[in-house]
């Protein structure tokens, strides 16, 4: 009854909204309804998909370690310890949103969509691969570089007991793990229209909350596993954010249009080069990024760089001072609420190094 009233009082909210809006967004908010009560609806309790003899032992064991995982959380890292992640559906799909990311021709600054719950996001998702391709087909038109992403999983921000879904479930566990803890840290602190801010907090709780589980739970296996994934990341994450401040160089600059277009196909060939480079000399022709780079690169494809990271350091050297989640979580949640452009001061401001770390560098790496 609890769900059903939730997904009521959804419905209700978005039909406001979309007759507030016009007919253009009603389709959107229609699909958008649609989705999450299907997803909702096709979710069972983890101990009955455990209880089922007609589910197979692999899937089982991956249920069961989200057990372990979800207990973790509330009990190591203080995530809310409610009924996100104790569910289970099976969506027979690869994704389950497809988000549309667009930016101008000649900026990496992303558009925002703004919604009546999530407020406004660098990104617009669709439940449906064909509507988002759709979608995206409309603002290349209007000249916009576009990219359409997979998504494994979203948080619904604590407004519904949000499941675990067969579009993650079979990753390896510190990747599940990553996962849990970062959608989990959406339902702690989470500040309007500032996409930023909510993915970086999240990014930084999943990386401190994984470095504790592998901490308890890691075996030699899975503790390589895990660091050469996150060492292929952070590469990855160095090389765009490389040639993304290239581009920002760029369209900075003072040269005619057709020079700035012609400068920004150079460096995204430059991008696709470096990465083979990588790939293949440093990570033994590792293919999990090759989707990433199968379509046409675009504005689009580095605009969301900074939603996620940007912030991350200066989150890691609040949790550092505060010593504890709990007092983390207060301190994020203070910054929430003050006017972005002060929350965004304050991080940058938490990232910088101390006199004495400064000092203190050159010894460290001269061993």
């Amino acid at each position: 009854m609890k769900m059903k009233s939730r997904i009521a009082n959804f419905c209700g909210l978005i039909a406001v909204t979309a007759a507030l809006a016009g007919c253009a967004q009603f389709d959107y908010y229609v699909q958008a309804v649609q989705g999450q009560y299907s997803l909702l609806s096709g979710a069972r309790p983890i101990d009955e998909w455990l209880a089922d003899p007609r589910v197979e032992d692999k899937l089982k064991g991956k249920l069961s370690k989200v057990k372990e995982i979800r207990r973790f959380a509330a009990r190591e890292l203080g995530l809310p310890d409610n009924d996100s992640y104790k569910s289970y559906a099976d969506l027979k799909r690869p994704f389950v949103l497809w988000n549309v990311v667009a930016a101008p021709e000649l900026s990496i600054k992303p558009m925002q969509w703004c919604f009546p719950i999530a407020g406004c996001v660098n990104y617009r998702g669709y439940y449906s691969k064909d509507e988002a391709q759709a979608f995206a087909a409309e603002l290349e038109q209007q000249g916009y570089d576009v990219q359409v992403a997979g998504v494994p999983a979203y948080s619904t921000l604590g407004w519904f007991s949000d499941p675990v879904l067969s579009t993650f479930i079979e990753y390896p566990d510190g990747e599940l793990a990553r996962l849990v803890f970062h959608e989990l840290a959406h339902q702690v602190v989470y500040a309007k229209d500032d996409s930023q801010f909510n993915e970086s907090f999240a990014v930084a709780v999943e990386e401190a909350g994984i470095e504790r589980w592998m901490a308890k739970y890691g075996d030699d296996k899975m503790r390589q596993t895990y660091a050469a994934y996150e060492g292929r990341k952070q590469d990855f994450l160095a090389l765009l954010l490389k040639y993304r401040r290239q581009l920002e160089v760029n369209y900075a600059s003072r040269s005619s249009k057709a020079d700035k277009r012609k400068q920004k196909a150079a460096i995204f060939q430059a991008l696709k080069d470096e990465y083979k480079v990588l790939k293949e000399e440093k990570w033994a022709g590792y293919a999990g990024y090759d989707r990433w780079f199968a379509a046409p690169l675009s504005n689009a494809h580095l605009a969301s760089v900074a939603t996620y990271h940007d912030f991350v350091p200066g989150f890691r050297a609040l949790l550092k001072k505060r010593r504890s989640f709990g007092k983390f979580y207060e301190a994020a949640r203070a910054l929430s609420v003050l006017d972005k452009s002060a929350r965004h001061r304050q991080l940058a401001q938490f990232a910088q190094p101390t006199p004495l770390t400064a000092q203190a560098a050159p010894a460290a790496v001269s061993h």
